[in-house]
């Protein structure tokens, strides 16, 4: 081989790695949790651009109080005709809800559930959907309840059933079991409690996240991934009780009574309302954010855990946090 070829060579191993380390692009889908359904002109733009071909649209939520499972917070003025895309209604259920419940109570929740969505759907001019998707942060005590409810909501349907995944049952697989499932949805967010006053991001923070994503490649389902682009913020108290004010950012408080202490935190120096909180002087406010920065590093260590091509979906559509998408991905 002479010197020539020798640089050749060198060059083309140089360009293979480079494409190698590269994000992969995956389509985009969008999460849409607001309870009052509604599209201005900036979130269809971006569906447009983004070639958006699913929205998985949260119908209603599952709660239990008092041993009576019922419906709560349930999407207002839903109309599925303000966006051509395919629509995937998409249920919250509280893990207390399958606490402590009969078998026969879950089968019965399973019919139920299936039926509101299917009057949500046609009341929302949603005439066919092929897809159901469930939200719950089952636990070791409720697996066997919870398995059994998507058992049952998929024979009863006769759709394609798909749940979300939290960190922790990715990492705890063994003790936390596997959902009986064909598809699931990573979400990749929510690595610690924002009640604990840690200086970390609670909604994302990229080392937590490795963490209890190493071993994601051996996750026996086949996944999609959510990543955030909402912000919000951590109020707190002279007791240090704190409130947690979603749909919140630094904008929110520019012209506001309040002093930077370091780089998301503020001290209140005068009382005001926060999106209808009262806050009083001496208050702390922690603001959390994403920055696309993070989310390309993010998206860039999902693909070495994820070998196959996956769909990316942002939680969630907002007007107010398009703007942290990165135009890389």
């Amino acid at each position: 081989m002479n010197c020539l070829q020798k640089i050749i060579v060198v060059f083309l191993l140089f360009l293979l790695v480079g494409c190698t380390s590269e994000t992969k692009k995956s389509p985009i889908d969008f999460y849409y949790w607001r309870s009052n359904y509604g599209i201005n002109q900036t979130e269809k733009n971006t569906v447009d651009s983004l070639k958006v071909e699913n929205i998985y649209v949260r119908f209603f939520d599952v709660d239990k109080t008092a041993d009576h499972i019922q419906p709560v917070g349930i999407i207002q003025n839903f109309d599925a005709r303000k966006l051509p895309v395919n629509y995937i209604p998409t249920v919250f259920i509280t893990n207390r809800t399958f606490l402590n419940t009969s078998k026969d109570q879950v089968k019965t929740l399973a019919k139920n559930v299936f039926n509101f969505i299917n009057e949500t759907a046609k009341k929302g001019n949603l005439n066919e959907f092929e897809e159901i998707q469930i939200d719950c942060d089952w636990t070791k005590s409720t697996r066997e309840n919870y398995f059994l409810f998507l058992n049952e909501l998929k024979h009863i349907s006769n759709k394609k059933l798909s749940a979300t995944l939290r960190l922790h049952q990715v990492k705890f697989k063994d003790k936390e079991g596997i959902p009986p499932l064909d598809k699931m949805v990573l979400m990749c967010y929510a690595t610690e409690n924002p009640t604990d006053q840690s200086e970390n991001n609670s909604i994302l923070d990229l080392n937590i996240a490795k963490d209890y994503l190493q071993n994601l490649n051996n996750y026996p389902i086949k996944l999609d991934v959510a990543l955030p682009i909402y912000s919000w913020a951590i109020v707190t108290n002279h007791l240090g009780k704190i409130k947690l004010i979603n749909s919140f950012s630094e904008q929110d408080l520019i012209g506001k009574p309040v002093k930077k202490i370091r780089n998301g935190f503020y001290e209140v120096e005068d009382d005001f309302f926060v999106e209808k909180f009262y806050v009083s002087k001496g208050f702390t406010i922690k603001v959390e954010t994403i920055s696309p920065e993070l989310l390309v590093k993010t998206k860039s260590f999902l693909d070495t855990k994820l070998k196959n091509d996956y769909r990316l979906i942002y939680y969630h559509l907002d007007s107010k946090f398009l703007k942290t998408i990165p135009t890389e991905l």
